[in-house]
């Protein structure tokens, strides 16, 4: 699908503005399931002063998205109307600690955060280096592993509204739940402050290595995945319910469920985003049937079907 290009208008009304906007760009080589239509509109803004500018000089009626590495994310085969915003790592990666605070832009990978924490000899943030993703989607679904969320560890984050606001929240304010953050989605994160605790870089790096080990012995990590398919309902996993309902390895057209974990969707190679879609929705309904469980989607789904 290709949509109307609105690009060159955009520029117009925005001459101050320093980051690159491409029309009809291409969404799936930026998505771990690699499937999904264009987006109208993609835009990478220079830093926060230049995506504040951009959001108060876009027109309202215009639909905003804000995708980070695309790990917990299916952009749908007609892709995304309006301006898909993705922050880069060159305006938003940056990371720097100062006693038992840690500063991350949105778009550091959860796992350089835990990287850096280690090396400043900060406990606490071990959890992040199995995460695939970025601070940006740590705060928006209140990221976690282990036993421990971003909730456990910010205090505060950074953000850009809707009308080119800058805001911040505290950890009140971001009212958590699991896997979810009360933000509305229009708002666009930008960096977080999170508190650690001092403790010996070498007990740290243990523990990483740990949680990496487990990653690397339950989780399809080599294969194209978004990572954790369907929340885990209360009391129970997910991967358990899904496999009781004989659901291991189920395929529709090139999308399956994953051997190795049953709470992970895979493309297989030539799995389209309504292959993917239809599976996990075939998933949920053969668990209502087998076990009463109303399996909730973890994984974001955008777009035009």
């Amino acid at each position: 699908m290709t949509f109307p290009d609105i690009a060159p208008k955009l520029k117009s009304q925005m001459p101050e503005l320093r980051g690159r906007m491409l029309a009809n760009e291409p969404l799936a080589p930026l998505t771990w399931f690699r499937v999904g239509g264009p987006a109208q509109v993609l835009f990478t803004p220079a830093d926060e002063n230049d995506l504040a500018y951009f959001l108060r000089h876009l027109p309202e009626e215009v639909p905003i998205y804000c995708i980070g590495v695309g790990s917990n994310l299916i952009v749908r085969d007609r892709g995304l109307p309006g301006v898909v915003i993705r922050l880069s790592a060159r305006g938003f990666g940056e990371i720097a600690t100062d006693g038992e605070t840690l500063h991350a832009g949105a778009a550091a990978l959860d796992k350089r955060v835990a990287e850096a924490a280690a090396v400043a000899g900060l406990g606490g943030l071990e959890f992040y280096f199995g995460i695939p993703g970025t601070i940006g989607g740590a705060l928006r679904m209140n990221a976690g592993a282990n036993g421990t969320e971003t909730k456990d560890v910010l205090v505060q984050a950074r953000a850009v509204g809707r009308r080119g606001d800058k805001m911040t929240f505290d950890n009140a304010g971001m009212k958590f739940e699991y896997r979810n953050s009360a933000i509305y989605p229009s708002v666009i994160f930008t960096g977080a402050t999170f508190r650690g605790r001092k403790a010996a870089p070498e007990a740290i790096r243990a523990r990483m290595d740990e949680v990496q080990s487990h990653r690397e012995t339950v989780q399809p990590i080599r294969d194209k995945t978004g990572g954790s398919t369907f929340k885990n309902p209360p009391g129970q996993s997910a991967w358990k319910l899904i496999d009781a309902a004989g659901m291991r390895g189920h395929r529709v057209g090139g999308a399956q469920v994953s051997e190795m974990h049953c709470n992970f969707l895979i493309n297989t190679g030539d799995a389209t985003a309504r292959d993917i879609e239809t599976l996990g929705d075939f998933v949920r309904a053969q668990v209502k049937k087998q076990s009463g469980v109303d399996l909730q989607w973890e994984i974001k789904r955008i777009g035009l079907e």
